[in-house]
This record gives structure tokens, C-alpha cells and sequence, in this order.
């Protein structure tokens, strides 16, 4: 593995000694060169640090920048979920090892198309990268060769992987153009010491230059071997989780051409159609009799799209966009966020109050040193994170039945779904484990 990672960097160090050289366009065909409409199949994160290269990578793989808020391109950073989608090919008689692009050239041969969720890497983002965690079915963690391995975030964010189930990751070594061979090698040294006592201790590393497109299709290779699409049941009862919300529609159209709320995110299970009549829970807030509650939306399914494409059924697998005809005021700036979506009646019950069963680390993560992670205790704020919901809630008792919590915002959940749980430390929420909901 070192002697395959001493042949990359070398390859990516004398690119950068040539400078920049012109790519030549692929050649396409007439059969090749229309785009197939696929609906992805698997959803795949990338997580890590901050200023890591995460959104730059989702450029080169897929030609969308992600960071589209005006804040995102103002501060330079991801702060909300980015989605964009690719098909990847397999090109025809390269012999070994294969060959794969995202674009359709000639004698390539599609093979599955793909999601890629942009997870923002800022320590005060981390609920935000918890619920993106929640709909990924595989990971690519960027670590930046020209740092010392592990930042605070990078740490924090594998525990989170693990946390929520994710075993197949990739580990994206970006950056190689900025650092000279010897320091690319103790950068990958430092990474697999880093990772030996994780889940992920057998996880292949990529070094790449997202930057300069320097391997990027060694690492469409990796993401086809060591992320497979997982079995899907789409014979339940459709169950999406949102991950965004959102209203399209610029100011002063008029009524007539208002389009209805627009929900991002993925069905974990079952199908959608269109015409279809949905139910969203929690809701909407609302006060009645001076308290403040949430009343389940009904809306119907106008359309349904797979990044800026159509289709007639959305299936379990990739991010996809539910068209509704919900007031456009309800959606926007991601309102919606944390819900979840079903067919009426069909959804599970909505939580003012949680009891869990945790399960907490035996030190912070993400702190800038060590902390013990002391018990939870009695009226201290946690942020719990479930399904794609972030909340805060309130310790309310701790005994052997378990930790019950009010929480600000109400969840839609299971009875025994994960629950991640994060303590405010260093003026900064930071995880220390996780709980199982046994009911309220």
C-alpha cells in the first residue's frame, strides 16, 4: 500500500513540476453524448475538516459547485447540505486496472449513477453534518496533505461515521499538489496511524489533487469497489427523510406561476409517485390555546426530480427533490428541515418528550484536549440529532430507565431509532455518544 501511495504522489509531484497542461476533450459519440436520466442509486458523503477540499472535489467528480447561499460564497465554506449527482462510466478496453469517468465519452459504458452529499466541516456545523450523515449510505473523509493529521473536525467526524452505521469509507489524501513527496508520506503515515483503532483502520487512502483534477479517477475506481449499493426494500411503505426545503420561486411572480414547496432529501424505503397524497411530520408550528404545537402537512406529489431532472417514480437510493403544492412560505430556508415524509397515516408518532438509552463515549470529540465525558446530569442542555432532525433537549431525570429530555423542537421517529447526543463544551456542542429511543 505505501509502495502504491509513493507511485501516486510521485505521479501528482511531477505533474505539478510540468504546470498546468491542456486536457484534451473527450471524444463522444452521438449514442454517448445524451445524458441518461437515472435516479442514483446510493447516496455518498464527504466529510472532514473544514477547508479540507470537500466541495472542490464535488465539483471536479460531478461539474456542480455546491455552495450556492450567499453566505457560502462570501465566507468560503459549506454551511448547509450540498447536493449534486453523477453517472459513472466504465471505459471500454483499457484492460486492468479499469478505467472510470463521469463523463460520456466514447467507448464508455454506464454503470450507476451516484448522489454526493457536501457536508459542511465547521466545528459550530456539526448538527448539520450529523443529519447529512444520516441519509449516506458510504463516506469519502477528506484529510488535507498539508496539515497535520488528525484536525479537531476530522476526529469528530469519524466518530460520527461510526456512530451512525456507516462502515464503508474512502479516505480522500487531497492537496498533494501543495506539498512535496517526503511530507505527502508522513501526511499518509499519520493517517493510518490516526485511523488503526478505528472501524476504518482497512480503509483504502486516494492522495488527489482536487484542485489541479490530478486522480480523480483512481478514486471513481475506489468508490466502485469499496461503496456498493445497498439492498433496497421498495416494496415498504415509502419513508423520506428531509434534508433541505425550500421555495424556487423569484420575487414578484405572480400567482398564477407560483410553484409549491419543493422537499430535498432521500426515501430510505417504498416508493413515491406522482399524484400521490403525502403526510409531513412534525408540521408546521403552530399556537393554540397558548401552547405551542405542531400539526402534521398533507400536501400532494406534482413532481418528482432527481437533480434538475424529471422522473415518474422515485425510488429508495440517491437524493431527489418531492414537488408539492404546499404554500411556499411553509418551505422556504429550509423549514421543513428534520421532517419526515410518507403516505397519510402510514408515519411513526411525533415526540414533545424523548427517553433514551445512551450510550456515551469515554472522551469529547473534537475538543481542542481531552475531556472526560462525565454522566449526564439533570437540566443540562443536549443537541440530539435523529433521522435527518437536529433539537436541544432538556434533561428532565436520569434514572436506570434511562435519560428523558423536553425537547425545544419535536422529532417524528421510531421507538428504537439512534439518537446522537452532543453536550455543550468549549462554548461548542461536541459529541459524547449516543442514545436509543425507548419511548417518552
Amino acid at each position: 500500500m505505501v509502495k502504491k501511495q509513493k507511485a501516486e504522489t510521485e505521479k501528482s509531484v511531477k505533474i505539478k513540476s510540468e504546470g498546468k497542461k491542456e486536457h484534451k476533450k473527450p471524444e463522444t459519440s452521438e449514442k454517448h453524448s445524451e445524458k441518461k436520466i437515472v435516479q442514483p442509486e446510493v447516496n455518498i458523503g464527504l466529510v472532514g475538516h473544514v477547508d479540507h477540499g470537500k466541495t472542490t472535489l464535488t465539483e471536479r467528480m460531478t461539474g456542480q459547485w455546491t455552495d450556492t447561499h450567499s453566505e457560502e460564497l462570501k465566507r468560503g465554506i459549506t454551511i448547509r447540505l450540498g447536493y449534486a449527482n453523477t453517472n459513472i462510466y466504465k471505459i471500454k478496453g483499457k484492460g486492468e486496472p479499469e478505467c472510470w469517468t463521469t463523463k460520456p465519452e466514447k467507448d464508455a459504458e454506464f454503470t450507476r449513477a451516484v448522489s454526493f452529499v457536501d457536508a459542511p466541516g465547521h466545528e459550530s456545523l456539526m448538527a448539520t453534518m450529523l443529519a447529512g450523515a444520516t441519509i449516506m449510505d458510504g463516506a469519502l473523509l477528506l484529510i488535507s496533505a498539508k496539515e497535520e493529521c488528525p484536525q479537531p473536525q476530522t476526529k469528530e467526524h469519524v466518530v460520527a461515521l461510526e456512530i451512525m452505521g456507516i462502515k464503508n469509507i474512502i479516505v480522500v489524501q487531497n492537496k498533494i499538489d501543495l506539498v512535496t513527496e517526503e511530507q505527502a508520506m508522513k501526511n499518509y503515515e499519520q493517517i493510518k496511524e490516526f485511523l488503526k483503532n478505528t472501524p476504518y483502520k482497512d480503509a483504502p487512502i486516494v492522495p488527489v489533487s482536487a484542485q489541479k483534477n490530478v486522480n480523480v479517477d483512481a478514486l471513481l475506481d475506489a468508490i466502485q469497489k469499496h461503496i456498493p449499493t445497498p439492498k433496497r426494500d421498495s416494496t415498504k411503505e415509502p419513508l423520506m427523510l428531509v434534508a433541505r426545503s425550500f421555495d424556487i420561486n423569484k420575487p414578484g411572480s405572480k400567482i398564477n406561476n407560483l410553484t409549491g414547496g419543493i422537499l430535498g432529501g432521500a426515501l430510505i424505503q417504498g416508493e413515491f409517485k406522482i399524484n400521490e397524497d403525502i403526510e409531513i411530520k412534525p408540521g408546521r408550528k403552530l399556537e393554540k390555546h397558548g401552547k405551542t404545537i405542531f400539526e402534521p402537512l398533507h400536501t400532494k406529489i406534482v413532481g418528482l426530480k432527481t437533480g434538475k431532472d424529471g422522473i415518474e417514480t422515485a425510488k429508495p437510493g440517491g437524493s431527489i427533490g418531492v414537488m408539492t403544492t404546499l404554500d411556499p412560505s411553509i418551505v422556504k430556508s429550509d423549514q421543513l428541515t428534520g421532517s419526515l415524509v410518507g403516505l397519510r397515516g402510514k408515519l411513526p408518532p411525533t415526540w414533545y418528550k424523548l427517553t433514551l438509552e445512551p450510550h456515551l463515549l469515554q472522551r469529547v470529540v473534537g475538543a481542542k484536549e481531552e475531556v472526560v465525558v462525565h454522566p449526564i446530569i439533570r437540566l443540562e442542555p443536549l443537541m440530539l440529532n435523529v433521522n435527518s432532525a437536529a433539537t436541544v433537549g432538556i434533561v428532565e431525570d436520569v434514572s436506570k430507565k434511562g435519560v428523558k429530555c423536553t425537547l425545544k423542537l419535536p422529532v417524528c421517529a421510531e421507538i428504537g431509532s439512534k439518537v446522537s447526543i452532543s453536550r455543550r463544551v468549549e462554548n461548542r456542542f461536541r459529541l459524547i455518544g449516543y442514545g436509543i429511543i425507548k419511548g417518552e
